[in-house]
């Protein structure tokens, strides 16, 4: 250990991101990419950016893509805030809302960088379990929390909760702010964004990874009150101005006018999903609902890392969680077709091997 660490290196737990290896002999489905590639529009889009832009600093406002954003999404500019990802955009929230005083809370399955960063930023924070359905019980978080962490659709699970919930949820509790992370929202879930000129307690987060495949270039936006925005500026601008350079900003902003692709892609991941879950069901494997790009599952008296290392074994690389109650629990992205054939083939001669 250097002995130039602070107490905060000292003692974090930092979030461990899934595998990323470095051949190719693998079908990668343990970090929940889209196996789609980008649209033909977004590598138009970076293929337009010149020398002489890429000698000279980006837009650090982000003008032409925050527009694009607030036009989709009917709302003002001032609604609507980008970032370098939205573990980046998470991460700024954090200081910008919550002091060490205050207490926020988050389920005890969720996605596993909400703890990271309250430790980082030693807010403090209940984690709440989640029902034995995994399901979230809104009842059993108090009343007078600053903040409330909601993935929805979930991570790991990829079960949702309905907008009318969420928005339940803003008027019972209208001194507690809402993050609500939509990761995933693209895949059947119910997006709140609609509802940011209603309640200034909200503030939702997406990506353009998931959906829209653009996870190496690392574009994340929020959307709230004005007050919300400016105070998510406020840290930016402490911190780093230029959180997404020129081509990630041009790329993003093609993706979002390309709907017909964004369309086409999202449905053939959802119509994929479906049929893997009820090949799934039929191999006697549990399966979450899922409303997300990736299905959570279990085969029932077997132990995950035996199930896990199988199929790494047999080249597919899919995602496990040592928490106790999930340890046997698998998290697979959605594949391509022959992608999620070949799972399935893998775990009906494991299955048939335990038999």
């Amino acid at each position: 250990m250097s002995r130039f660490y602070s107490d905060t290196v000292k003692n974090i737990s930092p979030y461990v991101p899934g595998e990323q290896p470095k051949d190719r002999r693998f079908i990668k489905l343990n970090t929940n990419e889209n196996p789609y590639p980008a649209s033909p529009s977004v590598i138009e889009a970076m293929r337009s950016v010149t020398g002489l832009e890429a000698r000279l600093y980006p837009d650090p406002e982000a003008a032409a893509l925050r527009r694009t954003l607030a036009d989709h999404y009917g709302l003002a500019m001032n609604q609507v805030f980008v970032g370098n990802g939205s573990d980046e955009v998470l991460a700024m929230a954090y200081p910008a809302f919550f002091n060490r005083t205050d207490t926020i809370a988050f389920p005890d399955i969720t996605y596993s960088f909400y703890p990271v960063y309250a430790a980082l930023y030693e807010i403090p924070s209940l984690v709440i379990p989640l029902a034995e359905d995994f399901i979230i019980d809104f009842k059993e978080y108090p009343e007078n929390l600053k903040g409330f962490l909601l993935a929805n659709p979930n991570a790991p699970t990829g079960i949702a909760v309905t907008a009318k919930t969420v928005e339940a949820l803003l008027r019972q509790r209208p001194n507690t702010l809402l993050i609500v992370d939509e990761a995933y929202i693209d895949f059947g879930g119910e997006s709140v964004v609609s509802l940011v000129p209603r309640y200034d307690n909200l503030l939702v987060i997406q990506t353009m990874s998931k959906a829209r495949s653009l996870a190496g270039l690392r574009v994340g936006m929020a959307f709230g009150a004005p007050e919300l925005i400016r105070g998510l500026e406020s840290i930016r601008d402490s911190f780093n101005s230029y959180t997404l350079d020129v081509v990630a900003q041009r790329a993003a902003k093609a993706a979002y006018e390309d709907v017909a692709y964004f369309e086409k892609t999202r449905q053939a991941i959802m119509a994929t999903r479906e049929r893997t879950v009820a090949a799934l069901e039929a191999l006697g494997m549990h399966v979450c609902p899922s409303s997300a790009n990736f299905v959570f599952c279990t085969l029932p008296g077997v132990a995950g890392v035996l199930v896990q290392q199988y199929l790494r074994d047999n080249g597919v690389l899919v995602r496990r969680f040592a928490m106790e109650r999930i340890k046997d629990w698998l998290r697979i992205t959605v594949g391509l077709d022959e992608e999620m054939d070949e799972v399935i083939r893998l775990l009906q001669l494991f299955v048939q091997q335990k038999g």
